[in-house]
């Protein structure tokens, strides 16, 4: 017969497709799946954490914005808005005493309340920075 479409088992680009869908699936899932419970067992880590009060120097700030947004713009109007939905977390980097350095997620929104060179006692727990007590340099 003429050079038509052959629906012979094996013989298809689908059946590899179909074949490895399923594969591809799986991989993505767990991924997603391993990743949250990453995120569960760092947590638990961090809120398990011993409290540590340390002298120390703030050195840096810096801010991460994660997930997606999008940017709308309506017409004649001039109106735009943005939509989606994203993360920003907030880091603070200590200088201790000892020279050592180390990057600490603010969860109690001191990011806005401490500046770059300030010194005093710093409250971390675990991955996270907790409290921050200025020196104020007065007796």
């Amino acid at each position: 017969m003429g050079g038509g479409f052959n629906p012979t088992p094996g013989g298809s680009s689908f059946d590899l497709m179909f074949s490895l869908f399923p594969i591809f699936f799986f991989l993505v899932f767990a991924l997603i799946i391993g990743g949250i419970i990453f995120s569960i067992v760092r947590y638990a880590r961090n809120a398990k954490s011993e409290e540590i009060s340390s002298y120390a120097r703030i050195i840096s700030k810096r801010m991460e914005v994660s997930g997606s947004s999008g940017h709308h713009h309506h017409g004649d109007s001039g109106i735009s808005h943005s939509s989606g939905s994203s993360r920003t977390d907030y880091y603070i980097t200590l200088e201790f005493d000892n020279g050592s350095r180390r990057e600490f997620l603010d969860v109690k929104k001191l990011y806005g309340l401490v500046a770059e060179g300030d010194t005093g006692y710093a409250l971390t727990k675990g991955e996270w920075i907790v409290a921050f007590e200025r020196n104020t340099g007065q007796s």
